[in-house]
């Protein structure tokens, strides 16, 4: 059951950018298996060729991914349908196994201005090292952007959890 608290003020603007977070079913950790987080990223860069999307920055999580975005083409709504249902099939197929994968909602965060844009993606690239699977920027491989890592000036704004 959709939770309609996250549709009120949802709004789909070509040209803004978003940060879209979308949890596995449970959360249940199937994209902890590097062929499942693979097959996301495979799809976050697919829907980027086919001009719905200009991907800023994702993280592939155990059990969520967070993808900032520019929205090219379409909805939000249009975009993440195509992005679970795509990664839906493809990860349980991977996995062996059939039945619900995702979440049925998803959430998104409208980026307003180039500083918070990349506050954010950088905030979204420090989130391997506050979930302890990693304690270096760039060491974990489900993430990436387009920024790189190596030019976050202040690694602990990065890895710092929100106050």
């Amino acid at each position: 059951m959709q939770n309609i608290r996250l549709l009120i003020g949802r709004t789909s603007s070509v040209g803004l950018c978003y940060i879209l977070t979308t949890v596995v079913d449970g959360r249940a950790p199937l994209l902890a298996d590097d062929a499942a987080a693979a097959l996301a990223i495979r799809e976050f860069n697919r829907l980027d060729q086919e001009g719905f999307t200009r991907s800023i920055a994702y993280v592939v999580m155990p059990d969520h991914i967070h993808w900032l975005v520019e929205l090219r083409a379409g909805t939000l709504e249009n975009v993440m349908k195509r992005f679970k249902s795509r990664t839906a099939l493809q990860v349980n197929r991977s996995l062996g196994r059939i039945g619900r994968f995702w979440q049925a909602c998803y959430h998104d965060h409208a980026i307003r201005s180039d500083e918070s844009l990349y506050r954010h993606a950088m905030y979204l690239t420090g989130n391997p090292i506050r979930a302890g699977l990693t304690t270096q920027l760039g060491e974990y491989p489900h993430a990436w952007c387009d920024w790189g890592v190596e030019n976050c000036s202040d690694l602990r704004s990065c890895t710092e959890t929100d106050g």
